[in-house]
């Protein structure tokens, strides 16, 4: 398969919990679960938000959802303090999810 955006194979959904986000992303078609569980590696999702996870070093986990054909990716400290501490304009994290569509895979 030739390189791909992200948003073409799949769209998101964000949560956040403190200073913690967490992306699902969910396959629009059950063939293309597959390719996401082998391309949308930990390694990969780390390497498109390290600016925003810095110096922490706290472990990016991925969940699979194959019912749902979906990957779920829980990113601690990557809101730098949460709703109520950041001064971030997006402190809940909503816009983490459409950044993520943009990686190429």
């Amino acid at each position: 398969m030739n390189r791909i955006k992200l948003r073409e194979l799949a769209h998101s959904r964000t949560g956040d919990k403190g200073d913690t986000s967490n992306i699902s992303v969910v396959a629009f078609r059950a063939e293309d679960y597959q390719l996401l569980c082998q391309r949308l590696t930990i390694a990969r999702v780390t390497e498109h938000f390290s600016e925003l996870l810095g110096q922490q070093n706290l472990p990016i986990r991925r969940y699979e959802l194959p019912n749902v054909y979906a990957l779920n990716f829980v990113l601690p400290g990557v809101l730098r303090g949460g709703v109520t501490r950041s001064l971030a304009l997006d402190a809940h994290g909503k816009t983490l999810g459409a950044a993520l569509l943009d990686l190429t895979l």
